[in-house]
Formats: structure tokens, C-alpha cells, sequence
């Protein structure tokens, strides 16, 4: 019995065998509030429905598991990276006497055809294979940006935690206790421990407002499709100049977002320690990504993006079976069609969000860390620290200034990086050109690292 408790909850756990259904269940309910907070939030902040975000998250987490062969734990939820896409083409329309919620399928036209650029990136690398390709996506470039990533998302977690910090505090030390020293199936699942005891403190002092819940129905269709791309055709004031805008102002952010792509990949490979890009390959992650997120916007859905909040739940339970991200999409296409749920999801506080999230983003950041570790990257070389330096200088200055991008115009379009989309385009290219000798992609299978040991 203390041999199977310690392969249960001390070691990785790939084979749901191993756990029985019960604990399965409840790990893939864990995995749904993990990505929940986030993936609603697009949809509020930019007015698209939550209803058909939750359907197409848990639709396209699917479709990419078929297309990886089943073996990436991966959970795809709404992409923060083109809200400023949508508020641009929203403003552009409002210019031209169009409201929000006509402007939106505009907008989501642009964000259907930057899923497409995903396509020519995963043909390239089947074509010239994802070894040549990853030779510009080392651990010293795909490390600082997973780092990036996490302390970029981290203060939007102090933000939301000011809200009530009590609040917060109470769902970063129930998660902290239960995953060190929580026995048997506590141990696994902090994070929907954290979730629900915060919840319940927020609403039984007062600080929950369900009368959101109380106006819901129970049962409604996820879609309406006067929401949806498909609304444009034959509308009675369609503008194809605000299409054609619309396409070229959104399809740009893919570049950055295909470079995040990469690096989350790296993340989850180097937390389960599998090199997920050899085997199914950074081609087939590419398209399950690519694909969900044209879908997803024609029918009015916020892009998808691979979560890495549903990272950081895997490095603290270490249960890697791909069936348990499987489960929480599952759910999320059941309750789409529930808007009572959808409204009960939404009231949770926003300090119990901001208490998981500071953890969930850090950990983001401390596998950046990882990756750099085990797969040796040399810091005595001065071309690795610059190339570091750089990425990281350069994505949270960016992103923390006044300026918040960098933004450039081509005739009369203005385009804005992120401060990680320029940080990662200069990383790449820096370590490209600076003299020395560069890491090589040559994967090691002793190496426990994604992207393999140099």
C-alpha cells in the first residue's frame, strides 16, 4: 500500500489507470477551474459570449488531442494577446457608426485568418522538420520568454488580488498547505482546493454577488449567430473596408503569438518531462492551435491559446495523463449550454482568480528556469547571457513602460508589438547572428528536458 501511495502521488503519473475514475474525475474538474478565470475574462472584457468561449475551448482542446495522436496535456483557452486587436477594430467601427457587438465579427474575421498563418508555420516544419526549425528556438531563447511570460501575467494577479486580499490570501495558503502537506488525493488537486474554500469564504462573508445566477437560465444554446463571421454575409451594413482593416490589423499578432506557442510547448514538455516537439511533433501542435482558433472566431469565440495556467496545475500534481485536460474540455462543452453555471463561474471573486494566479504564474516562470537548467544552457558564454538579457530587458520593459508596445505604421496601418513579441522576434535574431558557437536542437532522450540537451 505505501509502495502504491508513493507511485501515486510522489512520482509522474501518465496511465489514468493508475488513479481509478473517481480521482480522475474530480483532477479534470481541477483542470477546468484552473483555465476558467482567464478564458472568461476575454469574453468579458471584449463582449464576445462566454457561453460559446467555453464551448470552443473545450472543442478545440479536443480537436488538438486527436491531431497530436493524444499525447500532449494541453488545455487551449482564450488568448489575451489579440484583446488589442478587438478593441482596435471595435473603436474603428464605432468610427463608422457601427456598436460593439457589430463590430466583433469583424474583428473575429481578422482573428480567423491569423489562426491560418499557423498552418504555413507547421508546413515549414514538416517540410524542413522541427530540428531545423528549433534551431532558432534553443533553451536561451525559449527560457526567458517562458520566464517573460509568467512575471508579465504576474501583476494582473496583484491587480486582481487587491480586489479583497484576504480573499486571496486564503486561496494561496490553502493551496500552498494542501500541496505540501496534504495526504492522498488533497495532495493533487490545491488548486481546485484553493478555488473552492476561497469561494466559499468570499460568499459566506458577503463578498459574492449571485444575483447574476438568479437571472440565468439553465439551459440555453452556446451560439447565436448574430454573433458569429458567418452574421457579415448579406448584412444590410457590411463594410469591406473595415474587413480588409480589420484582417491586417489582427493577423500580425499571430507572429507573436506562434513564438508563445513554441515556448509553451517547450513548458509543457519540459514539466512532463517528454519532448513533445519530436513526438507528435511541433507541426501537429501548431495545427490543433491554428485550426481551433479560426474556428473558434467564425463562429464568435475568442482565439485559442495554449493555457499555462493548466501547466502550473501539472507541475504541482505531476499527474501528466493527457485524459485529465481531456475531462476538463469535456466539461467546458457540457457547460456551455448551461448559462446559470457560466453566471456562478463568473461571480467567483476576482481575489480568488488573483490568489490561484500568483502561483499558477510563477510556476510558468519556474519552469522557464527549468528549462534552461537541465538542458545546460552555458551562462559563461557572454553570446547566452546577452541573448537572455535581451529577451528579458526587452519583454517586460516594453511591456511595463508608458510606451506598452511598440508600435509603427505601414501606410495607413498601425501596427503594435507587444513588449514579448519584440523581445522574441530580437532574441531569435541575436542568437542567430552573434558570433560563437550556438546551441543545436539535437534531442537527447536521457535528458528529461522538451527541446533535448545541448
Amino acid at each position: 500500500m505505501g509502495k502504491e501511495k508513493k507511485a501515486q502521488f510522489d512520482e509522474p503519473i501518465y496511465d489514468a489507470k493508475v488513479l481509478g475514475t473517481p480521482k480522475m474525475l474530480v483532477l479534470g474538474l481541477q483542470h477546468l477551474f484552473a483555465m476558467f478565470g482567464s478564458t472568461v475574462l476575454v469574453p468579458i472584457l471584449t463582449g464576445l459570449s462566454v457561453s460559446a468561449t467555453l464551448l470552443f475551448a473545450g472543442l478545440a482542446t479536443l480537436f488538438m488531442h486527436l491531431v497530436t495522436g493524444k499525447k500532449v496535456p494541453v488545455f487551449l483557452g482564450s488568448s489575451f494577446a489579440f484583446l488589442g486587436g478587438y478593441f482596435a477594430v471595435v473603436a474603428s467601427g464605432a468610427e463608422l457608426g457601427l456598436s460593439q457587438a457589430e463590430a466583433l465579427p469583424y474583428a473575429c474575421v481578422g482573428v480567423a485568418c491569423a489562426g491560418l498563418l499557423y498552418l504555413v508555420l507547421a508546413l515549414i516544419c514538416k517540410a524542413f522538420g522541427s530540428k531545423n526549425v528549433m534551431r532558432f528556438f534553443p533553451p536561451v531563447v525559449t527560457g526567458p520568454i517562458i520566464i517573460a511570460i509568467g512575471l508579465i501575467l504576474a501583476p494582473s494577479a496583484i491587480n486582481s488580488c487587491s480586489s479583497n486580499w484576504w480573499i486571496a490570501l486564503v486561496a494561496i495558503v490553502v493551496i500552498i498547505v494542501c500541496n505540501i502537506w496534504g495526504k492522498g488525493m488533497i495532495k493533487i488537486v490545491p488548486i481546485l482546493m484553493g478555488v473552492l474554500v476561497s469561494y466559499l469564504v468570499a460568499a459566506v462573508t458577503g463578498n459574492v454577488d449571485f444575483s447574476g445566477v438568479k437571472e440565468a437560465a439553465w439551459i440555453g444554446l452556446p451560439v447565436k449567430m448574430e454573433n458569429t463571421v458567418f452574421s457579415l454575409f448579406g448584412a444590410e451594413n457590411f463594410n469591406a473596408g473595415l474587413l480588409v482593416s480589420s484582417i491586417f490589423m489582427i493577423v500580425p499578432i499571430a507572429f507573436a503569438t506562434m513564438m508563445e506557442h513554441v515556448g509553451d510547448i517547450s513548458a509543457i514538455g519540459g514539466a512532463i518531462e517528454r519532448n513533445l516537439i519530436e513526438d507528435p511533433g511541433l507541426h501537429r501542435t501548431l495545427i490543433g492551435d491554428g485550426i481551433g482558433t479560426s474556428i473558434a472566431a467564425l463562429f464568435g469565440a475568442p482565439a485559442n491559446t495554449t493555457y499555462g495556467e493548466n501547466t502550473g496545475v501539472l507541475v504541482l500534481t505531476k499527474v501528466y495523463d493527457p485524459k485529465v485536460v481531456r475531462l476538463a474540455a469535456i466539461y467546458a462543452v457540457v457547460l456551455s449550454f448551461c448559462p446559470k453555471f457560466a453566471a456562478l463561474i463568473s461571480a467567483m471573486p476576482t481575489a480568488t482568480v488573483g490568489g490561484v494566479s500568483i502561483i499558477l504564474y510563477g510556476m510558468i516562470s519556474a519552469v522557464g528556469v527549468r528549462n534552461m537548467v537541465e538542458n545546460h544552457t552555458d551562462f559563461q558564454k557572454s553570446r547566452n547571457v546577452i541573448v537572455a538579457a535581451v529577451i528579458l530587458g526587452l519583454a517586460l520593459g516594453v511591456n511595463f513602460s508608458d510606451l506598452g508596445a511598440i508600435s509603427f505604421a505601414i501606410g495607413n496601418m498601425n501596427i503594435a508589438l507587444s513588449g514579448l513579441a519584440v523581445a522574441s522576434i530580437v532574441g531569435i535574431l541575436l542568437n542567430a547572428i552573434l558570433p560563437g558557437k550556438r546551441d543545436e536542437y539535437m534531442p537527447n532522450e536521457a535528458n528529461s528536458g522538451s527541446l533535448g540537451k545541448f
